[in-house]
């Protein structure tokens, strides 16, 4: 036990003597590494007052609420175009007027018919007043080139304008 002791005292003064050391060169450098930078904080940027607006356009338009052109002082619209809702629908208003194609002529008892090919791959026969497609298309005109119609489509703002297409023979 007497040794652990000893030991034990031995270790605590070479700590000790180690720890006593000249320390000066460490202390100036330290003082000196202080004294040669001194920090410095940016002032607070001065900030404008607070200008409040006042708001006059409150009786204008709202531009985020869709405006008709078409509508006349009374707020009434000008246009009567509409799609006719009541209207029964013919077979070839379920498809795109895309997808349909033009087959052929037919005159019968000088009646001139439209024939017109469906992506079910079926025939139709058509003819002026005829409806097609999906705009609300009316065949205006059978020639032997093309099928000639107008559609009826929304102009964006609540409103429908006429729009004119064809399907020419051979065309899909």
């Amino acid at each position: 036990m007497n040794t652990i002791i000893r030991i034990s005292l031995c270790t605590g003064l070479l700590t000790i003597s180690a720890c006593s050391q000249n320390v000066s060169d460490l202390q100036s450098f330290i003082a000196q590494t202080k004294s040669a930078h001194v920090g410095s904080v940016k002032a607070i940027p001065q900030f404008k007052p607070y200008e409040s607006f006042s708001y006059s356009a409150a009786d204008l338009r709202d531009p985020f609420v869709a405006h008709n052109n078409l509508e006349d002082s009374e707020g009434m619209k000008t246009s009567l175009l509409n799609p006719d809702s009541t209207r029964p629908r013919q077979p070839l208003e379920i498809f795109p007027l895309d997808t349909l194609s033009m087959v052929g002529l037919l005159e019968q008892n000088t009646q001139l018919w439209g024939l017109i090919k469906d992506p079910q791959n079926i025939v139709h026969r058509v003819q002026v007043g005829h409806y097609m497609g999906q705009s609300e298309g009316r065949i205006t005109e059978i020639n032997e080139s093309a099928i000639y119609l107008v559609e009826i489509i929304p102009d964006g703002i609540g409103g429908y304008i006429e729009r004119d297409a064809s399907i020419a023979i051979g065309g899909q």
